[in-house]
Parts: C-alpha cells; structure tokens; sequence
C-alpha cells in the first residue's frame, strides 16, 4: 500500500458514551499519527480544538446527526455553533426523506443553509446509502454538489450499513475526480481502507484509524 492512509482517515469517535478521557486519548492518537481530522459530535468541538490548538490538526463535526431529520434551521443554528468553537469541517446527514421523495428544493436548501453556515469550511453530506436505491445514491450526489457541499459521505454507521466499494465506485462515476467522497461505517482493516480508497475514495470516516495504520506500516515493511 502506496498512499499514506494516515493523511486519508477522519479518527472518529461518535459514541454517546464517550467521555473526556475518551476524547483526550482520540486527540493523542490523531497528534501522533498525523490523521486527517477527528470527527466528534458538536458537543465535544470546543474540547478537542483546546486539545489540538498546537497540532494544527482539523476537528470535524457532525450536525443533524444521526437521523438528518432535524429541521434545517436547527442544523444552521448547530453549524454555526460547531463553527464558533472551532470546528474546521462539517459533517451533516441529509435530509433523507427528501431525497427518497424527490423533493429536491428542499433537500438541497437543507443543505445549501448548513454550508452557508460553515462559511468556507468543507461540508460533508451523509447520504447514508444503505437506505437509499442506487438511483437515489446518483441523485443525492449530484443535488449535494449542486448545493455547494465540498464532500458526499456514505454513512453514519448507525443504521445498520456502512461503505461498499459498489457505492464509493457508483459515486466517483457519478461525481468526477474532483469531488470529495468520504467512505464511513465499517472500515476495520487496512485491506478494507485500501479497497474503498481504490474505489475512488479520498477520505475515510473510522473509530479503528490506529489499527488500520499500524496493520498497514507492518505489511508495508514485508515490500
């Protein structure tokens, strides 16, 4: 494995359990490894920027998470928040009813208020894809796009799926090699994380980041 998967993998922790020694350990595990980002819950963006301060590493977070069912409104509001305590990217679930129904003004208004509420900082868009037909998969994609997010993502790992190499190669059919597609859910291994990246993946969403690295240096040194 040629890329650095490090620079790739979002360091997530998302569990409603989860506690300040929890994050601190995330934080120290993210410095040392040099990840891409840790990706918390909004709640928990102002203690792990303080941790983070001299890293200069990104803290992501989610928004509408993990249903998406919260009005837009609030979704702006915790944007915004996520914004003023530091947050460098957003997370958000779109709103899938919408996408299923077709209602595509509203979905991507839902959309389009999070990113003007982030204000120049990179909005990922959860579609999660194990509810959706991979007709709405295409068209969450391109409505995403069109309401300006900078990412589209495949899953929360909370409803029962997680990122398929089908789904991250149907998106970068469908999106081109200039858009942001973040695979999440289920990523355990680094043979895992190689796949999904092969597919055309260009981040990764994982709470298993030390494991998949340290399992790809060792097989890197068998070369």
């Amino acid at each position: 494995m040629r890329h650095d998967l490090a620079a790739l993998i979002d360091h997530t922790l998302l569990r409603p359990d989860a506690t300040r020694p929890d994050f601190e350990r995330l934080c120290q595990e993210a410095a040392q490894h040099r990840f891409a980002a840790v990706c918390v819950n909004s709640a928990h963006v102002a203690f792990c920027t303080a941790l983070l301060q001299d890293c200069q590493l990104a803290v992501a977070a989610t928004v509408g998470f993990p249903l998406g069912s919260s009005s837009t409104a609030s979704k702006r509001a915790e944007t915004a928040q996520a914004v003023r305590d530091g947050a460098a990217e957003i997370d958000m679930v779109c709103r899938i009813d919408a996408l299923k129904e077709g209602h595509r003004a509203l979905f991507i208004d839902d959309i389009a208020q999070t990113v003007g509420a982030a204000d120049g900082r990179p909005v990922k868009v959860i579609l999660e894809t194990c509810l959706l037909t991979d007709e709405e998969k295409r068209r969450g994609a391109h409505w995403a796009r069109a309401a300006g997010a900078a990412f589209v993502k495949t899953s929360t790992g909370f409803l029962g799926g997680g990122a398929t190499e089908h789904d991250v190669r149907l998106l970068r059919a469908e999106l081109g090699g200039d858009f942001g597609i973040k695979a999440s859910g289920g990523i355990r291994d680094a043979a895992a994380a190689d796949r999904l990246i092969r597919a055309g993946a260009n981040r990764l969403g994982t709470s298993a980041g030390v494991a998949i690295v340290t399992e790809s240096s060792e097989e890197d040194r068998e070369y």
